[in-house]
This record gives structure tokens, C-alpha cells and sequence, in this order.
């Protein structure tokens, strides 16, 4: 019996890595415009893997190592314009569609509403909490109803 040995290659290794995967199922759900950004990905992967290694080293714990790789991890990813997107489809729009169909149509629209985003700063941590975000829920909301009534979904 011939056994075959097989080997990991560090890019393989890379692919798997907890921070890769968790990254990429984070951007797949929340920001789907990074989703294949794969420099981005890997480089971001790469600096939450040896901030974790750091501060274990630095005599942090696990628990804390990880708080302080998720913060590099995420860093800027405060507010995803794709779920306030989604939320604003399930709130407003869910009586017209099936629940399993809500998220493939914001995935449609999401290309189709860069323009409104456009118009407001969102990258600020607090922009969920400004008034800003109100108008651009109504604006987003209006959005979506025009889009609908002008191609005869419902």
C-alpha cells in the first residue's frame, strides 16, 4: 500500500486562516462591494494574525489579543451601507416579497443606490446615531419605491 504525502503550502495555509474567513464571511454579509477586494482581504488578515501573535507575546491574554485583532480586523468598517440598505427593504418593502427574496433584491439594488450614499459621510462611527442617517433612510425608502414602480415588480 503506497501512502501519499501531502503538503500545505503557506498560501494554502493563508486561505484558511481564521482571520481570512472570518473577514471575508463578515464583508460577504455587511459589505459586498469589498467582498472580492482580495489585497484588501489579505492584507487586513495578515495584520489581525500578527497583532494577535504580538500581544500574546506583549503577555495579553487570548481574550484580549482577539479584542485587540478584531479591532484591526474591522477597522473603519463601522457602518455597512448594504445592511442599512437591507433594513430599510425588510421595514418598508417585506409585505411585497418573500423573506427569501428580500436579500437577493437589495443585493440588486445596492449598485443602484451608490448615488444617494454619495451624499452623505457615513464613514463617521457616529453616522447611525445623526440625523443624517434618518435622511437617508427616507431617501433610500423612496429609492426603492420609484425603482419598483418604474420596472412593474408589484
Amino acid at each position: 500500500m503506497t501512502t501519499t504525502k501531502t503538503t500545505t503550502t503557506k498560501d494554502e495555509r493563508e486561505d484558511l486562516s481564521y482571520f481570512t474567513l472570518t473577514l471575508q464571511s463578515f464583508l460577504n454579509e455587511s459589505f459586498p462591494e469589498l467582498a472580492n477586494d482580495k489585497t484588501f482581504i489579505e492584507e487586513r488578515s495578515e495584520l489581525a494574525a500578527q497583532t494577535y501573535a504580538d500581544a500574546l507575546l506583549a503577555g495579553h491574554t487570548h481574550p484580549e489579543a482577539s479584542e485587540l485583532s478584531n479591532e484591526v480586523l474591522y477597522e473603519g468598517l463601522h457602518f455597512s451601507k448594504f445592511d442599512m440598505l437591507f433594513k430599510v427593504i425588510c421595514n418598508e418593502f417585506d409585505s411585497q416579497m418573500p423573506d427569501d427574496e428580500l436579500r437577493p433584491f437589495a443585493m440588486k439594488m445596492y449598485p443602484l443606490c451608490t448615488d444617494v450614499f454619495s451624499k452623505y459621510s457615513t464613514n463617521e462611527p457616529e453616522f447611525a446615531d445623526s440625523a443624517d442617517y434618518e435622511l437617508l433612510y427616507t431617501e433610500l425608502t423612496g429609492t426603492v419605491a420609484i425603482h419598483i414602480e418604474e420596472n412593474g415588480l408589484w
